[in-house]
């Protein structure tokens, strides 16, 4: 009996690749992940170091809540780069063959669920640092006596673990994260969507990460604005304004980090679960968002490594050796305490 008609065992994985091919022209080499990984390690390592001391200095004081969620979020994005780096580090050096070593589709669920959670926790916990910075500016009294480190752990606990829902819900919900076209990484599906529930995941997504980035911009303008307002009316308690002037600083720095970084990512899957773009030609603009994405746990970090007094003081020694003159007022860097 000839054996050419018989059916040959088909892997779960083959059936999760895209349809579609993406044409980058340019393909990221391992030496290059690897860098860039170990960049971000790094960078992540020395912040948490930095935070994890300031916290010791002040454990006691208001300012300990604040230190703890920027701990917190430095923390999720080290062990989210690096999970996802050394995924994607091996994808790379398997020549990106999941069908061969990835038959039963466990590694793409598991870089899929990272991949959501080290988006998504990060973005949430800076909407919680921007919220409890303008409840200890707007309402202090109320702070000081409600607002508790046992009840800003819980906080931080409620937060990772819806973040950590949002991730399993393909998963509860009987679907596959699915390996993209780029086959480097595994996320929702994004080619040839007709599905609601897929389309749903995709919207979900977006709606969570774009609303975090919003709750931080509103609550971080109430916060500047009310500073400002009491900076003008008196001149007393100069050195507690200057720790939550700080704070507010550091806040905007990781906003902005995370608006240039995470938005053009969470515009682009929020087009494609509406159908505005075809999946063909956004391929390769979703796979730059993407690596745009990535940069925002290489840089978070550096907001606290470098708005510290050390540095904004050697930053204006030299700026007036350079310059000459006094382009920034010495008491201003009174603002920039906290370290």
């Amino acid at each position: 009996m000839s054996t050419n008609n018989s059916k040959q065992p088909v892997s779960p994985a083959a059936g999760l690749l895209s349809n579609t091919t993406c044409q980058m022209e340019e393909e990221l080499s391992i030496s290059f992940s690897i860098t860039f990984m170990t960049v971000g390690i790094l960078s992540n390592s020395l912040a948490i170091a930095i935070l994890m001391k300031a916290y010791q200095r002040f454990r006691q004081k208001y300012k300990s809540s604040f230190l703890l969620l920027a701990s917190a979020l430095v923390i999720t994005d080290f062990f989210g780069h690096l999970i996802n780096g050394a995924i994607a580090v091996f994808v790379y050096a398997s020549d990106k063959d999941w069908i061969h070593f990835d038959k039963s589709n466990v590694l793409c669920s598991i870089f899929g669920i990272c991949m959501v959670f080290s988006g998504l926790c990060p973005l949430f916990l800076g909407s919680v640092m921007a919220i409890e910075r303008c409840i200890g500016v707007t309402q202090p009294i109320f702070h000081s006596t409600k607002i508790t480190s046992k009840h800003v752990k819980m906080m931080l606990s409620g937060v990772c673990f819806f973040a950590v829902f949002v991730a399993l819900l393909p998963i509860l919900g009987h679907r596959d994260y699915k390996i993209q076209a780029s086959k480097t990484w595994c996320f929702y599906k994004t080619d040839h969507i007709k599905d609601w529930e897929d389309r749903f995941y995709l919207l979900l997504f977006s709606f969570l990460g774009l609303l975090a980035l919003g709750i931080s911009f509103f609550c971080n303008a109430i916060t500047g604005i009310s500073l400002l307002r009491v900076k003008f009316k008196s001149q007393q308690h100069r050195q507690g304004r200057s720790h939550h002037f700080e704070m507010v600083i550091q806040l905007l720095g990781i906003m902005c980090v995370s608006c240039v970084c995470w938005s053009p990512f969470l515009v682009t899957m929020a087009s494609i679960g509406m159908n505005r773009q075809d999946f063909i030609g956004a391929c390769e603009r979703t796979l730059f968002t993407l690596r745009m994405a990535t940069w925002n746990q290489i840089l978070d970090p550096w907001v606290y490594i470098l708005l510290r007094k050390a540095v904004l003081k050697s930053l204006y020694t030299f700026t007036r050796r350079c310059c000459g003159v006094h382009i920034i007022s010495l008491p201003v860097l009174k603002f920039y305490t906290l370290f």
